[in-house]
């Protein structure tokens, strides 16, 4: 299904992708950030800061590290402003990427179990399933960030895969 290369080649376009993002985001101002516009977490803000939510909770589940203080529901309220949310995506990116790195085809085979609050019970999973959503979410939610940055007038660059890690 999938290998250690692929998690660590998207571990990189999800670093890449991010760097993109923040530096398109930070050319907005906070009021444009927050500006409520029809997304799922309403604002760019609120999408940035689940998405942070989220990939410090999936990773607290496949590294053992500490999970977010904050809930799904909160997730969007992360942060209160824009300011401490480079610093944040750009650690957890570091994470992510030396979690990738170490990686290997056992980890991969094996299951992970964790306790879903969202779902409010267990949950056994294969690891390959868990670590595919867990990429693919960063990309379902960055794809509503796009947007996003878009009708506020901010440019990411390319977003293509093959073009970002070229």
């Amino acid at each position: 299904m999938i290998s250690p290369a692929w998690c660590r080649m998207m571990a990189a376009y999800n670093s890449e992708m991010n760097r993109r993002f923040y530096a398109a985001a930070a050319t907005l101002d906070e009021a444009a950030r927050q500006q409520p516009r029809g997304a799922f977490f309403g604002s760019l803000h609120g999408t940035l800061c689940h998405l942070l939510w989220a990939d410090a909770t999936w990773m607290a589940r496949l590294d053992g590290g500490a999970p977010p203080a904050a809930s799904l529901a909160d997730s969007p309220l992360l942060h209160a402003d824009f300011a401490p949310m480079p610093a944040a995506r750009a650690a957890l990116d570091a994470r992510i990427e030396a979690w990738a790195e170490g990686l290997d085809e056992a980890a991969l085979q094996s299951d992970l179990t964790w306790h879903s609050q969202a779902a409010g019970r267990s949950i056994h999973r294969p690891m390959a399933l868990v670590v595919t959503h867990f990429f693919n979410h960063q990309t379902h939610h960055r794809g509503q960030a796009h947007a996003l940055l878009t009708a506020a007038g901010a440019s990411t660059g390319d977003t293509d895969l093959p073009l970002v890690l070229a």
